[in-house]
């Protein structure tokens, strides 16, 4: 119902803002020339389009609308996927599915395999002229088993019944599938079916956060399903049937037995230094043992067979009714198929999770109850706001102050002192009062990403403007800087983290060193490059140095920093996530390298949504700054 309610209104917006869109259009200033920024100003409609489209194309792909709309529609498929597995191996004996029967196709390669191999043996030098002779025997008395085969007048009777009998049950389930009662299912099977359906869960159920549930129910739902598994189930046992029959006369099955006799005795008879013979004589012995085993038939003993089938087929489609235009028009890049015992999605909805679905699961993973490995994505807990002192006060105050420590009494007492009084305060060991504080998997890397961004650009941003304005240090730290920023950021993982250890303190200095040298290059640039004008009319003005460096150089090193921090920000998101796959416990990329290795789409696709929307928060936070701090930018 949800997803119906939210297509429903997808449609509606994306309808409304283009009318919207194209009625604002007529009422616009067009004066503006080309180029002016303010062009693309505004617009939130098109937004709304632009992100409807996209969950369009999500809810469709991944086949949520025809989950919401038709949710019975994946179990009937799946029942007609069983019925098209087990009239596969019928339908590719004849020229239905492929271009030529399977006996031609079978007769069309051996005997060009035989041909390849006559002409192998002539040529072959490593053979005596006798040896020629007798393998070319062999080839003869092989290539004259498929006529044995093809003829029809040496069928036996009992293989002609027997495909008449195959033939007949194909048209009388034929017959019987059009019947709206079929397969006449009695009550204490119908009761076991209902129970069976009821713990089979429904289409794209899923599980807890850890567990990949997610399937297509198996046993048949609807009336229609009933009728298909029924179907599925009788031309399975015809299936088995055919294949178990053989077009073996008794001219050929003595023909094959003397080419298998004679081969052997002729292999045993030589010395081990003829091992090429042996070996030509082996391979044909192999083409007759798959001309033995190969269906091959007279051209027509089959046809009777061949229009049952196709017979069968036209019925077994007529019977699907709408159920065809849902799989065409509502199950884009695949479909529902069958293998062995089950069902499965094969396409995109596939490899791309339902939104139903993937909200279900973000919502437990929200969950501390459920989370993903005992740690929710985000919630909070109450903390006492004195363990926030206790982790921004250094110890050593408590160790500077006047006193020495109490020491116990001979009654093992011990009588607290200012000394320790004020070692309890900076440690935390008081209480006050309770505060919410964010905790999981999505507030661990949000706060690597912000500690490693905030340090790079303390220390980035100051060395940047100082290497910009003065020789030394552009001399001395820019060989350090450009040493190290050209190498990739996951080469320095391994390094760090085994050094640094697996905790925060290495994932944020890795963050630290990418925005680092980025920070660095963003304010040299953004300093060196101030005019030269600007810099002398303000001491024209009687600026002092700290005057300029405040109220020129850094305003105009504004647009290369902040630029800097969006690129930084891009880069420490993705190099947390690999540091995270590398080694750590909590973080939205161990999250993502644990769903991987449990083939968990709706999990892989929640991280890459969480990433690209914590990304987003970074980059409006710092569009709203750009806009508050440099105002003239692009109107100069």
């Amino acid at each position: 119902m949800f997803t119906q309610i939210v297509t429903f209104l997808i449609f509606f917006a994306v309808i409304g803002c283009i009318l919207y869109g194209r009625r604002l259009i007529k009422t616009e200033k067009v004066d503006a020339v080309f180029g002016n920024p303010e062009r693309s100003k505004g617009g939130t409609h098109w937004i709304i389009v632009g992100s409807s489209f996209l969950l369009l194309v999500w809810l469709y792909y991944s086949w949520d609308i025809a989950k919401a709309f038709y949710p019975k529609s994946a179990n009937e498929l799946c029942q007609v996927a069983k019925v098209n597995e087990s009239l596969l191996g019928l339908k590719y004996q004849f020229p239905i599915v492929e271009r030529e029967f399977k006996s031609t196709s079978i007769i069309k390669k051996e005997n060009k395999n035989l041909l390849l191999l006559y002409n192998e043996i002539q040529n072959s030098e490593e053979i005596n002229p006798e040896e020629k002779l007798v393998l070319s025997k062999f080839l003869n008395d092989t290539n004259k088993l498929i006529p044995l085969l093809t003829n029809e007048n040496l069928i036996e009777t009992k293989t002609k019944i027997k495909i008449d009998e195959i033939t007949n049950k194909i048209k009388i389930l034929s017959a019987k599938f059009k019947d709206p009662n079929y397969p006449n299912e009695t009550e204490e099977s119908k009761s076991e079916r209902l129970k069976a359906i009821q713990e089979q869960g429904g289409w794209g159920s899923s599980g807890t956060a850890i567990e990949n549930t997610v399937e297509v129910p198996l046993v048949p739902e609807t009336s229609r399903g009933l009728k298909f598994d029924a179907a599925a189930k009788e031309l399975k046992l015809i299936n088995d049937e055919f294949f178990k029959l053989r077009n073996h006369n008794p001219q050929f099955k003595n023909n094959i037995q003397k080419i298998k006799e004679q081969i052997k005795i002729y292999r045993n008879g030589l010395e081990d230094t003829r091992e090429v013979a042996s070996n030509y004589a082996k391979n044909i012995l192999k083409i007759a043992r798959r001309i033995e085993y190969a269906s091959i038939y007279p051209p027509t003993a089959l046809n009777e067979m061949k229009n049952a089938i196709i017979e069968f087929d036209q019925v077994q489609k007529a019977q699907q009714g709408g159920l065809r235009y849902i799989d065409i028009f509502l199950f884009p890049a695949g479909t529902i198929v069958s293998s062995g015992p089950s069902c499965s999605e094969q396409g995109s909805g596939r490899w791309l999770p339902k939104p139903s679905d993937t909200l279900n699961k973000f919502s437990l993973m929200l969950k501390p109850s459920v989370g993903y490995k005992n740690v929710p994505l985000l919630w909070f807990e109450m903390m006492d706001v004195s363990q926030i002192f206790g982790f921004l006060l250094p110890d050593w105050i408590a160790d500077v102050m006047p006193g020495e420590y109490p020491v116990h009494t001979k009654d093992g007492k011990i009588k607290e002192n200012f000394k320790s009084n004020v070692l309890k305060f900076v440690t935390g060991e008081f209480k006050l009062f309770k505060i919410p504080v964010p905790v999981g998997h999505i507030w661990d890397s949000f706060l690597r990403v912000f500690l490693g961004l905030v340090f790079g650009i303390i220390i980035g941003v100051p060395l940047g403007l100082f290497m910009g304005l003065n020789r030394f240090a552009k001399g001395f730290f820019d060989p350090l800087i450009e040493l190290y920023r050209p190498v990739p950021p996951l080469a320095w993982a391994p390094l760090i983290i085994s050094v640094l250890g697996i905790d925060n303190t290495g994932k944020v200095f890795l963050l630290f060193m990418v925005s680092l040298s980025i920070m660095i290059i963003s304010a040299r640039a953004g300093a060196s490059g101030t005019q030269l004008s600007k810099i002398h009319a303000a001491h024209s003005l009687g600026a002092s140095k700290r005057q300029i460096l405040r109220h020129v150089i850094f305003p105009n090193s504004l647009p290369e920093i902040l630029t800097g921090i969006r690129v930084a920000v891009g880069m420490c998101w993705g190099t947390l996530v690999a540091a995270e796959f590398l080694a750590g416990t909590t973080g939205i990329g161990f999250v993502e390298n644990v769903a991987k290795k449990y083939f968990q789409y709706e999990v892989i696709w929640i991280t890459i949504f969480i990433m690209g929307m914590l990304g987003l928060l970074f980059d409006v936070t710092l569009r709203k700054i750009i806009d508050k701090t440099i105002p003239w930018r692009g109107k100069g």
